[in-house]
């Protein structure tokens, strides 16, 4: 999962959506996002993580229920958050939490 790190080490604002396929609130989070991104544009990344097929990334940042969702910037984790809130709410702290 080199790939992952060399994603959140980036500059970017980077929020990652760790879900899992069975999970109702997981799909209920995704149009959120969808939203958040279409919002934000290129002020950040949105990237999925399966917790199902990628278990080790899971347990490197102590993912214990889905969806969970952890924004980084420079490979820094600047805010964590489990279950699902509204677009709002997720732009609003990313606005705050990240570098414009």
């Amino acid at each position: 999962m080199g790939n992952f790190n060399q994603i959140i080490q980036s500059d970017q604002t980077v929020l990652v959506d760790f879900f899992a396929t069975w999970c109702g609130p997981c799909q209920m989070l995704a149009p959120i996002l969808k939203d958040v991104k279409t919002n934000l544009g290129e002020r950040i990344s949105i990237i999925k993580i399966d917790v199902d097929k990628n278990q080790a990334v899971a347990a490197q940042y102590q993912v214990r229920g889905v969806p969970t969702m952890i924004l980084f910037q420079n490979g820094k984790q600047l805010w964590r958050q489990s279950g699902v809130i509204s677009k709002e709410e997720i732009i609003k702290i990313i606005v705050e939490k990240s570098n414009p």
